[in-house]
C-alpha cells in the first residue's frame, strides 16, 4: 500500500498520451507547450516522462501490437487508490469491465485499466514513488 502523501486516495496523480506516433507527439508538444521528453527504458520499449520545467507532468506510451488495433489516440487518466487489486474487484463488483489486469512497474507502482459502467476508460494506481 501506498503511503498518503505519495498519492492520496481517489486523487489524480498521473496523464499519459498514447500516441501511434511517438517523434510526431514529442514535436508538436515540443513546439507548442514547450515540453521536454525524459526517456525511461522499460522491458521492451521507452515509455517518455513528460516534463514542464522541471515538473514530470505526465508520460508518452506508445501504442504497437495488435492489443491496440482500433484504438484511438487518447490521455489515459490514472488516478491514485489504496490497494490497486481491491479496488479493482469492487469496480467490477459495481459494474466496471477489467481492461488490463492489476500489474507492477518496477519503482512505479501496481496498476490496472477498468472501463467504468458508463464507458469511460480509466487506470488506477497504487505508486510506490
Amino acid at each position: 500500500m501506498a503511503d498518503e502523501h505519495l498519492a492520496p486516495h481517489g486523487v489524480v496523480c498521473w496523464s499519459e498520451l498514447n500516441v501511434r506516433d511517438m517523434e510526431r507527439a514529442r514535436n508538436f508538444y515540443a513546439e507548442t507547450l514547450g515540453w521536454r521528453f525524459e526517456a525511461m527504458p522499460m522491458e521492451g520499449f521507452t515509455y517518455w516522462i513528460i516534463l514542464s520545467g522541471a515538473t514530470r507532468v505526465g508520460g508518452l506510451f506508445e501504442m504497437k501490437g495488435p492489443e491496440f488495433d482500433g484504438v484511438p489516440e487518447h490521455w489515459l487518466t490514472y488516478i491514485g487508490v489504496d490497494d490497486v487489486d481491491a479496488r479493482l474487484n469492487k469496480a467490477v463488483a459495481a459494474g466496471a469491465k477489467s481492461c488490463k489486469a492489476p500489474f507492477d512497474i518496477p519503482g512505479v507502482g501496481r496498476m490496472a485499466v477498468l472501463q467504468e459502467p458508463g464507458g469511460a476508460v480509466v487506470a488506477w494506481m497504487t505508486p510506490t514513488i
